[in-house]
């Protein structure tokens, strides 16, 4: 899973994308599983990720992770992608 994530601080606004390494340190920090976002996820979950994909993205951001969360005015998902999607199987008639 993929997700595009916008964040907006008082001086900036930019987007960043999560990668399996996003993913696998949030499921190490939180102790859940990938599968499980589609129960839903916290605004920390999401703060995370947008954490560590900035870090990955080369942007600067504060040593301390809740001093970066002090920073965000607000964070959205504005994109998702399954990272393995799955095609229909084909039929007789394709």
């Amino acid at each position: 899973m993929q997700l595009t994530i916008q964040i907006t601080t008082a001086d900036d606004q930019y987007q960043v994308h999560t990668d399996l390494f996003t993913i696998v340190a949030w499921e190490r920090k939180f102790k859940t599983k990938a599968s499980k976002m589609g129960d839903g996820i916290g605004m920390e979950d999401l703060a995370f990720m947008a954490y560590e994909a900035s870090k990955h993205a080369g942007r600067t951001v504060p040593a301390v992770f809740d001093d970066f969360i002090r920073k965000i005015v607000k964070i959205e998902v504005v994109g998702e992608e399954d990272s393995n999607p799955t095609h229909e199987a084909p039929t007789a008639d394709s």
